[in-house]
């Protein structure tokens, strides 16, 4: 295996007592994508800006593409890339100027810079626009303008900390379509991301991360493969859930089929053999048990049920979710 990222024990602690990241373990694959997901106030922003030598870790070795970065930290910062979640472009310039001026932060010859220039607008689909002050533009504009400050370099490793965050359906396709163009063309990208969709979609392989820990690592396949069953969700009255939910505990662990029962905000999650031939005999065994409930749903597994299964809770983020079939949605009676 040719990792280009090794990260052992990290730990950064904030404040003296405030650990931010709790000693997380993984590594990145030369050419993949990969993923780093989890919640806000998960670690992940933290854990991108020490490997990207802008904070310094408390313990822990982290090596990048073989350089240790307490040994050599200019010498990584010469192979990578990185966007965070801030736009930082200056308002006040065009979209070439920008990218101008990055070239002689570089220092890029000008008959270097410009023919790049040209080739980096036209792949973030900015060459209309290249002549018109930042200010003006959308804030999908402006980040895929910011994706293409961080390319001047042409880095072998390319950080993106969250880059889809606040942006519309649209501009977020366009950005993942030409993250996969980059990734095709070489460039190994670590990923962070809120978005279980985001991180299903593009991530060879992922770590979840929650409370600065590494929760679970796979690919998304294998981590939804580990459910090994559908899943179902119920949601029950707010007014008296925790008495809700423990007789629905009861009732739904004597069904045949069922495989576990997890708590969440507002429900249940429940683990099944053949979810959707199982929904009748669930909704009359909690009707009869006079358990009330608001909307039941049923899917395969998804990013967000490993989540669940992991650490007992739904990830703290609005997000669409994969097509979900809602079985059961009672009316409200007058």
């Amino acid at each position: 295996m040719d990792r280009i990222v090794e990260v052992q024990d990290l730990v950064k602690v904030y404040n003296g007592s405030v650990r931010a990241v709790d000693g997380i373990s993984f590594h990145v694959e030369r050419g993949e994508v990969f993923g780093f997901l989890g919640p806000n106030g998960a670690g992940k922003s933290t854990t991108i800006k020490v490997l990207t030598t802008l904070l310094q870790k408390t313990a822990g070795k982290v090596r990048i593409d073989g350089i240790d970065l307490d040994e050599e930290p200019a010498a990584i910062r010469e192979i990578i890339g990185y966007a965070s979640q801030e736009v930082s472009v200056d308002d006040d310039l065009t979209a070439r100027e920008n990218l101008r001026l990055q070239f002689m932060f570089h220092h890029f010859r000008k008959s270097e810079a410009e023919p790049r220039i040209n080739k980096l607008l036209e792949a973030v689909d900015l060459v209309e626009a290249a002549d018109r002050r930042a200010g003006t533009f959308s804030g999908g504009m402006r980040k895929r303008l910011d994706l293409a400050s961080a390319l001047v370099a042409q880095p072998k490793l390319l950080f993106l900390d969250e880059p889809t965050t606040g942006l519309d359906p649209q501009s977020r396709q366009a950005m993942w379509s030409y993250m996969r163009d980059l990734n095709a063309n070489g460039t190994t990208i670590f990923l962070t991301t809120q978005y279980m969709e985001e991180a299903d979609r593009l991530a060879d392989r992922l770590c979840i991360i929650d409370h600065g820990r590494i929760v679970a690592e796979g690919t998304p396949p294998s981590l939804k493969a580990e459910i090994g069953a559908d899943v179902i969700e119920l949601a029950l009255p707010e007014d008296g859930a925790s008495s809700a939910r423990t007789e629905a505990h009861r009732v739904l662990q004597a069904i045949p089929g069922v495989r576990q029962v997890q708590d969440v905000d507002g429900g249940c999650m429940v683990y099944v053999e053949n979810g959707p031939s199982l929904v009748p005999q669930i909704v009359r065994s909690l009707d009869e048990a006079r358990i009330r409930v608001r909307e039941l749903t049923v899917s395969a597994p998804s990013l967000d049920d490993v989540f669940v299964k992991h650490t007992g809770r739904k990830m703290r983020v609005e997000e669409a979710r994969p097509v979900r079939r809602t079985m059961y949605a009672p009316r409200r009676r007058g």
